[in-house]
């Protein structure tokens, strides 16, 4: 009798195999997702920032009420929902700026805000 490897356990090493891979192509596609995801996140806190600075930065003080404006990031569809609320005290207001993918407009990526004092 010669030794070797019959069909039966032939085919049951290549189902093991490509059990194998297939779960391992899987969680590539699934980092690959992840890091889609993290790169918009950042993208779109450097954008929320980038308006709060210019806020602070050029002592702006900024009227009530809302607007919208692209931030893109690169190549990164943004679009910037600004939103000035008053605050308890009149000496200040509360500058909110929410950013979502121009993709998909009802997903909002991030929300940042800060108060802003009257440079006056």
């Amino acid at each position: 009798m010669i030794g070797g490897f019959t069909l039966l356990e032939v085919l049951v090493a290549l189902v093991i195999v490509g059990t194998a891979l297939a779960a391992s192509l899987r969680s590539v596609a699934s980092l690959t997702q992840n890091s889609q995801g993290l790169r918009a996140a950042m993208m779109a806190t450097w954008s929320a920032e980038n308006r709060l600075t210019q806020i602070r930065l050029s002592q702006e003080w900024p009227p009530l009420g809302r607007r919208s404006f692209a931030c893109v990031q690169a190549e990164l569809p943004l679009r910037c929902d600004e939103q000035i609320n008053p605050t308890p005290n009149p000496a200040f207001r509360r500058v909110e700026v929410i950013v979502v993918d121009e993709r998909t407009p009802t997903h909002k990526i991030i929300t940042l805000s800060q108060i802003v004092p009257n440079a006056i």
